[in-house]
């Protein structure tokens, strides 16, 4: 197998388990950083191809929490 190939490959294979990693131990910081950076492509006057691709960046909405602790045992 090539070497580039098999860098490509590793590349690939780091920037996964990074994603993973990000998502599991920094969720705040990484819903930050997709608001950052859908926000520029979902302003008014932007093309309709680049509202999609801000939409599929941004993260979904946060569910407003409720007013008991957030237990969620809501059987009391």
């Amino acid at each position: 197998m090539p070497l580039p190939l098999q860098y490509a490959i590793i590349a690939v294979a780091v920037a996964i388990s990074a994603w993973v990693v990000a998502r599991k131990q920094f969720p705040n910081a990484l819903r930050k950083a997709r608001v950052a950076l859908a926000l520029p492509l979902l302003r008014e006057g932007r093309p309709a191809w680049l509202h999609a691709v801000g939409r599929r960046i941004a993260p979904p909405p946060v569910a407003p929490a409720s007013g008991c602790g957030g237990c969620d045992n809501c059987s009391d």
